[in-house]
């Protein structure tokens, strides 16, 4: 491995990189504005201008070799993810990174009820950013069997741990669905999915999925409820299907209308990946 190369350096890339920076690898990083990249600039962490909306500023970019980690999110509205078409076109024949790792969510699955996920199950989403990310892991699988690059694409779960709790929703005493009736969801601490991406990108086989969770689903409300025991704060209030339907934003009920009991097997036993917080109860421990 000669370089990295992070689109879409947020938190989870920062991690990434920071991983990579101290074996000594350089990362470089794209970013809109050199505003947006003096804080990566200072941990060491090349910057390269340009913007996935905008193909004319995409080029010039240092892929060739290197592992390309895209984790940045497709533009809001719509079913299609232009940004990853922008970036493969943008690639020029000799420019191919060695590999791609492309960080997507379980939402491409839909919901599932009470049924085991595995990366066999079919993706089959409901909502329109699960759309989006499923077109964009079509647009990178395609793209990668073309130009013979090894594409590894990461289903995500919902992300938490220090500095990702739901604090303001429990500030403002956003509301849960009530226990009884509250849905499956799945959750993997950021330390663990930084050594997942770490061990796809470092042995991950080539055209695969890899669920990443951890492997004991619980419910939105029991994620809120541990959170708010953690942080010091009342928990949050419960309410019926009927009341959540009036009083819980669009985004929110797309994530608690959906069902899904995550399989992680793969990320275990393919990757070699040990979580350090294989349960809830542990990774909110881990949060201070």
């Amino acid at each position: 491995m000669t370089s990295v190369f992070i689109v879409g350096c947020g938190d989870m890339g920062k991690r990434v990189a920071r991983e990579y920076l101290a074996e000594g690898v350089p990362v470089s990083a794209l970013v809109r504005s050199l505003e947006k990249g003096a804080a990566l600039e200072s941990m060491g962490i090349r910057t390269v201008i340009a913007d996935l909306d905008d193909p004319a500023t995409l080029t010039g970019l240092p892929t060739a070799g290197a592992i390309l980690l895209y984790f940045a999110p497709p533009p809001g509205g719509g079913h299609q993810d232009p940004r990853v078409r922008n970036l493969c076109q943008a690639m020029a024949p000799g420019d191919e990174p060695a590999r791609t790792v492309y960080m997507s969510t379980s939402g491409v699955y839909g919901d599932c009820g009470d049924n085991t996920v595995t990366e066999g199950s079919p993706a089959i989403p409901l909502t329109a950013r699960g759309k989006r990310r499923l077109h964009a892991e079509s647009l990178w699988r395609e793209w990668g069997a073309e130009r013979n690059v090894p594409v590894i694409i990461l289903r995500v779960t919902g992300i938490y741990g220090p500095g990702r709790l739901p604090v303001s929703q429990l500030t403002t005493g956003q509301p849960v669905l009530e226990v009884g009736i509250a849905n499956l969801t799945n959750r993997i601490h950021a330390d663990d999915l930084t050594a997942v991406c770490r061990a796809a990108a470092d042995r991950g086989e080539r055209d695969q999925i890899y669920n990443v969770s951890d492997g004991h689903p619980t419910t939105m409300t029991d994620y809120f409820n541990a959170a708010a025991d953690f942080l010091g704060l009342p928990r949050p209030p419960q309410v019926s299907w009927e009341e959540a339907r009036q009083v819980m934003s669009p985004l929110m009920l797309s994530y608690v209308a959906e069902s899904r009991r995550m399989d992680n097997r793969k990320i275990r036993e393919e990757l070699g990946v040990t979580l350090r917080y294989p349960t809830l109860a542990e990774g909110i421990r881990a949060c201070v």
